[in-house]
């Protein structure tokens, strides 16, 4: 299958001093956990979820997000000037 075709979906929670943005791919129940710290450091987790993942999201505060924010967060280094 190929994985440019699925539309993956997105899910957020802000904490206090951090936030969680979540994808997931609703087929096989992979996806990508990113954590944004307080100093912007995006900390990423591949993960493997089941098919009760949208409800734990719910339980857990987690709110539909957009792909675009998230692909943002994901691609940061990308778009980060390095100092020589």
């Amino acid at each position: 299958m190929k994985r440019d075709a699925i539309v993956f979906k997105y899910f957020k929670r802000v904490f206090e001093d951090y936030q969680v943005l979540v994808s997931v791919n609703p087929i096989d129940f992979s996806g990508t956990e990113l954590i944004i710290h307080p100093d912007g450091k995006v900390e990423k987790t591949e993960m493997n979820f089941d098919e009760e993942i949208y409800d734990d999201l719910a339980e857990d505060d987690f709110k539909e997000s957009s792909p675009l924010e998230f692909q943002l967060y994901m691609k940061k280094d990308f778009f980060e000037r390095k100092e020589s």
